[in-house]
Parts: C-alpha cells; sequence; structure tokens
C-alpha cells in the first residue's frame, strides 16, 4: 500500500469508514448465525475489510478477475443477490448514501465521500465481486 493511501485510509477510518465496517461486520454476523446465510456472510466480511481500507483496492466482478463463471457469478449468484438486497443490502446503501452526503458537505470530505457512493453500490449487490488491489 502507498503511502498516501495509507495516509486516506487512516483519515477514512476516522470519518466514517469504522462504523460502515462495523455494520458490515454485524451484518455478515447475523448472516452466518443461520448457517443458511453463510455464502453472504463470506461476501459480507470480505467488504467489511474493503469498507475499513477502501483506498489503494477496487471491487471488480470475479468472473472479469478470474475469466471464468462460478456459482457466485451465475443465475444463483443474482438469485443470492436478490436475497442480500432485501434483507441487508438496502440498508448498509443507506448508511452509506447518508454518510457520504454529510462528507460531501466539505471540501475535504468528497473524496471519502466519493468512496461511500462505491461501496454503497456494492452495498446493493455484493456477491460475485471480489477485492483486489487497484
Amino acid at each position: 500500500m502507498s503511502p498516501v493511501s495509507l495516509l486516506l485510509n487512516i483519515i477514512w477510518i476516522v470519518l466514517g469508514g469504522a462504523w460502515m465496517a462495523f455494520g458490515w461486520l454485524i451484518a455478515a454476523v447475523i448472516m452466518a448465525i443461520t448457517i443458511v446465510g453463510i455464502p453472504w456472510a463470506r461476501a459480507a466480511f470480505n467488504i467489511a475489510a474493503y469498507t475499513l481500507f477502501p483506498f489503494g483496492f477496487t471491487a471488480v466482478s470475479r468472473d472479469a478477475y478470474t475469466g471464468q463463471e462460478d456459482i457466485g457469478t451465475g443465475p444463483l449468484g443474482l438469485i443470492g443477490n436478490i436475497i442480500w438486497l432485501v434483507l441487508a443490502g438496502w440498508w448498509l446503501a443507506l448508511g452509506h448514501v447518508i454518510t457520504a452526503v454529510l462528507l460531501a458537505v466539505t471540501i475535504i470530505g468528497i473524496p471519502f465521500a466519493w468512496a461511500h457512493l462505491k461501496l454503497a453500490r456494492i452495498a446493493l449487490w455484493p456477491i460475485g465481486k471480489v477485492i483486489v488491489p487497484a
């Protein structure tokens, strides 16, 4: 991780990254407790880590990254994303959007607001994504 990414990640944690990562962690734990939700829990744990340190990394479709379709990027992934959207995605996305609006009020907060909006998009459709270095 570059020094600039490290600095941005430290500022990010203070300006809303920690509480949104905690939200992702809560969603992951709730999904893991249900046993049936373990596939969603895995995605939520990965994105919780990404939410804690978003600068220097990016989320891409797993089939575009690996070059082959798998269970999470096919029709079952679509069904899984729809279930996720109904159960947890909308409130995580809402949290990211609210935080983005609050940060966008200041000039310094605009890059962090943009990162929250990227995370809001991922919050709506997380299955089949992989986090890779940017």
